[in-house]
């Protein structure tokens, strides 16, 4: 993503981490405040020192916040050069910003003080290289966290190396104390920086390194004793090299994340079946809005790679016949519904029709519904069988009986329960590798791959401790090391269950949201209102209709939890309200693809009414928050709000209506559809006023006798005419003048460069 713009402005540097995006907020609103300023002929004189405030706010705190980038440069030397010179930009621009803005003396002509700031072009490009240079300065500060992640990585490696070459138990209680403290700090530095990142395969695939590094440090600790009480056993020696080069691979993986190193990239994800046909349905139902948008060629190629992928599926030998002929069916339904769909839009095109014929319309319907079918079947087969295999697990763990096999010290036993094991190990590989394929969103997949690895090295791992057990049954060490191997494989086997639960969400329509708004009323004042009305599911052409309205709902509840995520307060009722309106809005836009949780008309109309419900609670809150405001500015915004609740009203008395013939009732959705696409591009217009509001008043609240944490404050708003315009300052709690980053406060310590003046 690039910086926060605005307007026109754009710092042309790609922002990575959410504490750089955040420090950057406050000042894009100042200088916003400045770029939209209304060029009036004529401003008044409370208007002017309004703005020249802003004006001298700006060039104040850049000053300041040059000092804290000067200071990080001289304690980086290899940053010196490219942070003095971002510094040097930064100190010029908010230099000219404030001369700008400089209403000049009194005495001085009025001509002259009032054309000051007329000059927007300069502005403008004041502008453009403050936010550029203070985005490069907070981007270099940034770097600084991942030069402590690799210098921790690297403290890490050496002391581990020292771990493998012990030879005793007192050389290695020594080293191994030091390596827990450089692993706990490690962690923490990993931590923080996978919380902060914007970019959610990232966050899945640091999840995923730290995940194996926390587990094996235990496993280490074991393996290593095992090893030193028992130097000859060969599978003690196998079994403490495993977990020394997963732990090795893992700190790698961490480190080629921060640093973005060409390794790290999108291609350990297989391509999946999800995707194969996200993209084909994405293909396809373009078509409604550009016939020529692409070939018949290549979507035809794309129905064939969709169908290839399911191959991982069906040359299974754990699929069923049944499900295997289920599967293969369903291809060839897919197949022949993308041949008539090929058929109609070539014919389209040869008429150069310029929209989409009702006969291409229909063949869109049923394609989009064959492979959504299709989609249905794999996730049955593919959680079914991960089910079935978590029941297998708690009702018949191989891990019992080996560990027992290997207390008696009965060699025999453990080969056989080894071979239990193994098969078991294959089959869970086997089935996260399917899991992976219908998981539904990419940090999904991430984990399923996660999953398949631990599998395939850690049955192995615990083979070679129950080994080594079965060598030295006598061993409490080697039973202990053995005991540590078989709870990390049950905590792997926990952690599919919830995958299982996240990708059956998915499924479902729940987006893995941090709420999840489910509002479907099974009992009470809804159910009944609708209680004589009839379940009916629409027909491929009757989605047909409804699809692109239905795409929208999905583009505007995107776009409301995009607005959401700028609020500070994220349990505001605004936000809460807001939340359950565009998650309940998504299941209506699922309905429209035959997907989702509402599988008929009457759960639809049962989703708009509560719907309607919590789109009147949000009108209550937005009464609320407009109580702040002064006249002037309430009545403008109480308009909109008003009709946000006539939108309300109109989709709740429309879904209780009763309908009876299938016209109707068809009526009847598109009518409720079309009015949720209206209240939400309403309650989408309101929110950024609204957020704005909820700053200042809790800024205002917030900041008695305390200092700002970007820009001082303008206490009386910039009037001009209709324009009110607000320093709006993003108060996070952290009331220290100078830099505001408290995530950086935090993460840069010991450099002493943050005090306060």
């Amino acid at each position: 993503m690039a910086s926060p713009s605005c307007g026109n402005l754009d710092s042309g540097l790609e922002i990575k981490t959410r504490s750089v995006e955040q420090t950057l907020i406050p000042l894009v609103s100042q200088i916003t405040t400045l770029i939209n300023h209304k060029d009036r002929p004529k401003k008044s004189e409370r208007t002017l020192a309004a703005i020249q405030r802003v004006g001298q706010a700006v060039s104040v705190a850049v000053g300041r916040f040059v000092a804290v980038g000067e200071a990080i440069a001289v304690e980086n030397r290899e940053l010196k050069e490219e942070m003095g010179h971002a510094c040097f930009e930064a100190r010029r621009a908010g230099d000219a910003i404030a001369q700008l803005t400089d209403v000049g003396t009194a005495c001085a002509p009025p001509s002259q003080s009032m054309t000051v700031f007329s000059d927007r072009t300069s502005m403008v490009k004041a502008a453009r290289l403050l936010l550029s240079s203070v985005t490069k300065v907070l981007v270099l500060a940034d770097r600084i966290v991942i030069k402590q992640i690799v210098m921790s990585r690297n403290k890490v490696l050496v002391t581990l190396e020292h771990l493998e070459r012990v030879s005793t138990f007192q050389e290695f209680v020594q080293i191994f104390s030091q390596f827990g403290n450089e692993m706990v700090d490690f962690a923490h530095l990993t931590g923080d920086r996978q919380n902060d990142l914007k970019d959610e395969k990232k966050k899945a695939r640091m999840a995923a390194a730290r995940a194996v590094l926390e587990k094996c440090t235990m496993m280490l600790l074991t393996a290593s004793k095992t090893c030193l009480r028992h130097p000859d056993c060969e599978s003690a020696r196998i079994n403490k090299d495993a977990v020394f080069q997963r732990m090795r691979c893992a700190l790698e993986q961490v480190v080629d994340i921060v640093t973005e190193a060409r390794g790290c990239t999108d291609s350990v994800i297989p391509a999946s079946i999800y995707n194969a046909i996200r993209d084909y349905k994405t293909s396809i139902e373009c078509l409604r809005d550009n016939l020529y948008a692409s070939s018949p060629d290549s979507v035809g190629c794309q129905m064939e790679a969709l169908v290839e992928r399911t191959e991982d599926f069906t040359d299974s030998a754990y699929t069923g016949h049944e499900q295997r002929q289920a599967i293969l069916g369903l291809c060839q339904l897919a197949r022949q519904d993308a041949h008539q769909l090929l058929h109609a839009w070539t014919q389209a095109q040869s008429v150069q029709a310029k929209e989409t014929t009702e006969e291409l319309e229909i063949a869109i319907a049923k394609s989009c519904q064959s492979v959504n079918d299709l989609r249905r079947e794999l996730h049955k087969v593919a959680v079914g069988r991960a089910s079935e295999l978590l029941r297998l697990n708690t009702e018949q763990s191989p891990l019992r009986t080996l560990k027992a096999a290997g207390t008696e010290g009965n060699l025999e036993a453990v080969a056989q329960y080894s071979r239990t094991l193994t098969e078991q190990k294959e089959q869970l590989v086997e089935n996260c590798r399917l899991l992976c394929h219908i998981s539904g969103t990419e940090p999904l997949e991430i984990t399923c791959v996660h999953a398949e690895e631990t599998f395939h090295v850690i049955g192995p791992q615990i083979i070679s401790a129950a080994q080594t057990l079965a060598l030295h049954p006598s061993s409490k060490i080697a039973k202990e090391n053995l005991e540590v191997f078989c709870e990390a494989w049950e905590s792997q086997m926990s952690d599919v269950a919830l995958l299982l639960r996240e990708i059956n969400d998915i499924m479902d329509g729940k987006r893995g949201d941090k709420r999840v708004y489910l509002s479907l009323p099974r009992t009470g004042k809804q159910a009944s209102n609708l209680k004589n009305a009839k379940p009916i599911k629409l027909d491929a052409e009757e989605q047909s209709s409804v699809a692109k309205v239905g795409l929208e709902l999905r583009l505007l509840s995107s776009d409301i939890d995009a607005e959401l995520e700028k609020w500070e307060d994220q349990e505001h009722q605004v936000v809460r309200h807001s939340q359950s309106i565009a998650s309940m809005a998504y299941n209506m836009h699922l309905f429209t693809r035959g997907e989702g949780l509402l599988k008929t008309t009457l759960d639809l109309f049962h989703q708009a009414e509560v719907l309607s419900d919590e789109g009147l609670k949000l009108c209550a809150s937005l009464n609320t928050l407009c109580t702040q405001l002064v006249s002037e500015e309430k009545s403008a915004l109480m308009s909109e709000i008003e009709k946000l609740r006539v939108l309300c009203q109109q989709l709740q008395s429309g879904a209780r209506s009763p309908v009876q013939s299938k016209s109707a009732i068809f009526h009847k959705v598109d009518s409720s559809i079309q009015t949720t696409r209206s209240v939400l591009t309403l309650a989408l217009n309101l929110l950024p006023v609204c957020s704005k509001l909820a700053t200042k008043n809790k800024s205002e609240r917030s900041s008695l006798g305390s200092p700002q944490d970007w820009l001082p404050d303008v206490s009386t708003p910039i009037r001009d005419g209709d324009t009110v315009l607000h320093n709006n300052n993003n108060n996070n709690g952290d009331h220290r003048g100078d830099f505001p980053v408290k995530t950086f406060e935090q993460r840069i310590a010991g450099l002493s460069l943050l005090e306060s003046n």
